[in-house]
């Protein structure tokens, strides 16, 4: 199948050696690539603990990485999440997808433990492990600059060294597999860091039908103001949401205690950028480029990173946030969990964290030492050692990020529903429900959500297995990354087939947690969103949730997702997606 090698790289780092081994291609058209695939070979493992050294940890690309189709070089970073217990998976940026595939491999997948901190390096056909007791303790920044001229870089920085429970990988010093702890997975390994370069051309079934297809994608990626236009993406960068989540009074602030921060004028984007005068980067082979870096070279926040570093811990300082963004990706920390386990710590204690303050927590979660190596546990462990773990605001023990569900009813069910633990892009109906994309929803409103969640999710599963951006499913749909994908492998594929796939994708997903234990129980939110208010004001009115609604439209999500009333996957409907074998 063109589009791929068929080919996947195993590398044991409990005997140093390494194997290739083929994929059918049914397997490919099954499983999709990125994160279908990459499913495929963790879900036998799933059982095991997350530092067990046979639990795999996963890098795929997907099959129209390396290829003109745009904005599909990311990577899917798959493990057992050491903050979660859940399946874990990340896709992320950078040029790691890319230089797999110049390199001739679809996906690593690394076992094993190293007696020392090794790296692995790739380029093309040739395969070694590295000693990296050297790199001990360097930052994923420093680590970036003595490595970049080996290619791609992925690596770990002292957080996971130190045993953070959400420690990410950074990929080329700037992109990150932030949430449930992909990092840890790796520091368990003693795998400091990996580098690939290659030099091969992927193949193309049809080159012509490619570039119609390409063509589409970026016509109607231009003609959509919330990815090209003024205010959108590409001018703003994520940083675009702030005011707009602001004005709708769904901010996160104070550990979620209000949802509005009244300073959140004076630390939106374009505050940001009468401070830093920002130009734009981003991924390989994409052309919105939504990140910002300062002239100074400082890299500025995303939204998600805004939000929980000023409203969630009611800090005023601009200057701060930065700094805090700062420490957390060399420290290779994930910005969400950070953020939010401050705001857990400042409610239990009743501190106020000042500039100062914030910096060194963050430090000390880092390091693993003081106060912060309680914090670098997340916030469930730490609010449930104080007694207390009804003021963690996560799900499945994840922490929340940046929408407050009282504010939109669809990602109260997205959190719950979110194999991860509370995530937005699982489902992200922050695109209907704010953003009015691809049609408008009452976002205080329960009704017809348990369905429009699960197709979301079953849409985004496949978009992770192309390995291509949500964002610029704002202006376009599958159906032309459909037309793409045929004519990249030669399989004819329409809109509806990818969705079957994505469903089966999901499914499984689901599969694998309740292996682990997961049930209904563990699709719920904390307590603090049926019970308080939120910060009503200008004409919106922010209510508790209805918990009644909430169960009923959640019992409806597990009928439409072919799930029991526990949550559980039913084997009827397993058989129907072609699993019965993985019951």
């Amino acid at each position: 199948m063109t589009g791929s090698w068929g080919r996947i790289l195993f590398f044991d780092l409990s005997s140093g050696e390494h194997r290739y081994e083929e994929i059918d291609s049914d397997i490919c058209r099954f499983w999709i690539g990125g994160k279908g695939l990459a499913g495929y070979y963790l879900f036998q493992e799933m059982t095991r603990s997350w530092k067990d050294p046979a639990m795999p940890l996963v890098f795929m690309t997907g099959p129209l990485t390396g290829t003109l189709a745009p904005a599909s070089g990311r990577t899917c970073v798959m493990f057992k999440s050491p903050l979660t217990g859940t399946v874990g998976d990340c896709s992320v940026g950078g040029s790691l997808g890319w230089q797999l595939k110049k390199a001739g491999i679809d996906g690593l997948i690394i076992t094993g433990r190293s007696r020392g901190l090794c790296g692995i390096e790739i380029s093309d056909g040739t395969v070694s492990t590295e000693d990296a007791g050297w790199l001990a303790g360097a930052s994923t920044d420093e680590l970036y600059e003595r490595l970049k001229r080996k290619g791609a870089v992925a690596g770990i920085g002292p957080a996971a060294e130190n045993g953070v429970l959400f420690a990410s990988i950074m990929v080329d010093g700037a992109f990150t597999a932030g949430r449930g702890g992909a990092g840890l997975v790796s520091a368990s390994k003693n795998l400091k860091y990996i580098t690939v370069s290659g030099t091969g051309k992927v193949p193309v079934h049809d080159s012509e039908r490619l570039r119609k297809a390409n063509e589409d994608i970026r016509r109607l990626v231009a003609a959509t103001p919330a990815l090209t236009g003024e205010h959108g993406l590409q001018n703003c960068g994520t940083a675009a949401l702030y005011d707009l989540i602001s004005s709708r009074r769904m901010m996160p602030t104070s550990n979620f205690r209000r949802t509005y921060f009244n300073k959140a004028s004076s630390m939106n984007s374009h505050a940001y950028g009468d401070a830093y005068n920002p130009k734009r980067y981003g991924c390989k082979g994409c052309h919105i480029l939504c990140k910002r870096v300062g002239e100074d070279g400082t890299h500025l926040p995303e939204y998600e990173t805004m939000s929980h570093f000023s409203s969630l811990i009611e800090n005023e300082n601009l200057r701060a946030v930065t700094e805090a963004n700062r420490i957390c990706n060399q420290a290779g920390m994930d910005t969400i969990s950070a953020g939010a386990t401050l705001a857990c710590f400042s409610e239990i204690t009743g501190e106020k964290l000042t500039p100062y303050r914030i910096t060194e927590l963050l430090i000390g979660m880092a390091s693993g030492k003081g106060k912060g190596s309680e914090l670098g546990q997340g916030s469930y462990l730490f609010a449930e050692s104080k007694g207390c773990p009804e003021l963690s605001m996560s799900v499945k023990g994840m922490e929340m990020p940046g929408y407050d569900p009282r504010g939109a009813y669809g990602m109260a069910l997205g959190y719950v529903t979110s194999t991860r633990g509370a995530c937005h892009l699982r489902a992200y109906p922050i695109s209907h429900e704010i953003l009015r994309k691809p049609v408008a929803t009452d976002r205080f409103s329960f009704a017809g959500k348990a369905r429009i969640v699960k197709i979301a999710e079953d849409m985004n599963a496949v978009i992770d297995s192309l390995t291509a951006c949500k964002f610029l499913f704002f202006g376009c749909s599958l159906e032309e990354y459909a037309s793409a994908y045929s004519a990249v492998t030669g399989n004819e594929t329409s809109a509806q087939d990818l969705l079957k796939t994505g469903e089966r994708i999901y499914f499984r997903d689901r599969m694998m947690n309740a292996k682990c234990g997961f049930t209904s129980e563990d699709d719920d939110l904390p307590p603090r969103f049926f019970s308080e208010e939120g910060s009503s004001g200008n004409g919106i009115e922010i209510l508790p949730l209805n918990r009644e609604e909430f169960l009923e439209t959640r019992s409806k999500y597990y009928r439409i997702r072919g799930l029991n009333l526990e949550g559980c996957p039913l084997r009827s409907k397993a058989k129907e997606l072609g699993l019965e074998h993985l019951l």
